[in-house]
């Protein structure tokens, strides 16, 4: 492998199941897929007396949730093209995580500080019964869910709200105020994918709304009772956290200088039909 003069930054795009893992952030088991990534990269790179490749993220991860398309970067001496890191970083990597592509870019670009908004999808099942090649894959629904009414109860989420209703315990964010810009509820069959974009998330927000979302669809609650929910400012108030089975992170959106591959919702089950 070469080695250049100066160090140089280059972002992946990776997308992992995440049933298997202690969510993104580096533990002291080594069970999260960033100890994953990292232990891969080092094996990669191979270079004596070179140090641990860290690398950052766009956006953690917790527990059993997916990633589409999380952004890394790291600096690196080494200089490889695109597609060996690639195929070279797969080489080491489980199965069930995987990097799509691999681009150089300036070392002013930081993929969480340089990230525009942050976008998740829930998928969810809607059928009496449970998940069986989906399971770990999909939310799950037993009774009939009724999208128009979720939509209109997504609705009043929009814009920027004061979210602690949707807020964990043990969620460390300075503020709970957050710009929620899309919130697009729509059915596919038996499946209905629920699109999240703002410019940033507290801990368990999107699970703690489709919690929400789900005992409005079923017919528990009135779409109104989600502005009820929404203004109480208490956790208390809102439905249980709903599973972390269907969350899937399809990552940041940046500004076109960047020229970084883009991945829409649409995108997702084709995705998991072929992973």
């Amino acid at each position: 492998m070469e080695l250049g003069r100066h160090l140089h930054r280059i972002v992946l795009g990776l997308s992992y199941r995440g049933e298997s893992y202690h969510g993104w952030q580096s533990q002291s088991d080594g069970k999260t897929v960033q100890d994953h990534l990292e232990s891969a990269l080092g094996r990669f790179s191979a270079l004596e007396n070179s140090p641990r490749i860290a690398v950052h993220c766009a956006g953690r991860t917790d527990t059993g949730v997916h990633a589409l398309q999380q952004l890394v970067h790291f600096d690196t001496p080494l200089q490889r093209d695109n597609n060996s890191w690639v195929r070279g970083v797969n080489r080491y990597l489980p199965d069930d995580i995987a990097v799509r592509w691999a681009q150089p870019m300036p070392a002013d670009f930081h993929c969480r500080s340089a990230a525009l908004s942050r976008r998740y999808v829930y998928l969810l099942l809607d059928s009496p019964v449970r998940p069986s090649l989906g399971a770990q894959r999909v939310g799950w629904s037993h009774r009939p869910l009724d999208v128009a009414a979720m939509q209109a109860a997504a609705d009043l989420l929009l814009g920027q709200h004061d979210f602690s209703s949707f807020r964990a315990s043990a969620c460390q964010a300075l503020s709970p105020i957050k710009h929620l810009t899309r919130l697009h509820i729509t059915r596919q069959g038996s499946l209905v994918l629920c699109e999240f974009e703002a410019n940033a998330f507290l801990h368990h927000m999107v699970r703690n709304i489709m919690g929400c979302l789900v005992a409005v669809g079923q017919g528990a609650y009135a779409p109104e009772w989600l502005g009820q929910v929404l203004n109480a400012q208490s956790r208390k108030v809102a439905a249980p956290t709903f599973s972390a089975a269907g969350l899937y992170f399809l990552g940041g959106t940046y500004a076109p200088q960047w020229n970084l591959p883009d991945i829409s919702a649409g995108e997702l089950l084709p995705h998991i039909l072929l992973s």
